[in-house]
């Protein structure tokens, strides 16, 4: 049985997998890699309305993966811990894996 402290750590760690679990918020972690945007710039890059991008933006805050500050009427948003780009990585190295298993399964038929 998982220890009570290490089912939080896990719960927490879910809340955080789930909040970049979509797309478009990969897309938008992505595009912050390079820095800090504002929403319209990011609705931009992403090709997508301003009122999703806010919404998808506003998960990622909740959950602690992005940071935002104000400068004017413009809101800023950044990578608050930019180490979850290793995650990325992480998944692209699984990716690549699959796809040589997958291409070993297709040479075996």
């Amino acid at each position: 049985m998982v220890a009570e402290r290490k089912q939080l750590l896990f719960e927490k760690q879910a809340e955080i997998v789930k909040a970049i679990a979509h797309p478009l918020r990969m897309a938008i972690v992505d595009f912050l890699k390079d820095g800090e945007q504002c929403v319209c710039d990011i609705a931009e890059h992403v090709d997508s309305e301003r009122s999703n991008v806010s919404r998808h933006l506003s998960v990622m805050v909740n959950a602690g993966v992005l940071g935002y500050r104000k400068e004017g009427l413009k809101v800023i948003y950044k990578l608050k811990t930019p180490c979850i780009l290793d995650f990325f990585s992480c998944v692209t190295t699984c990716l690549k894996q699959q796809a040589k298993e997958n291409e070993k399964l297709l040479k075996a038929l």
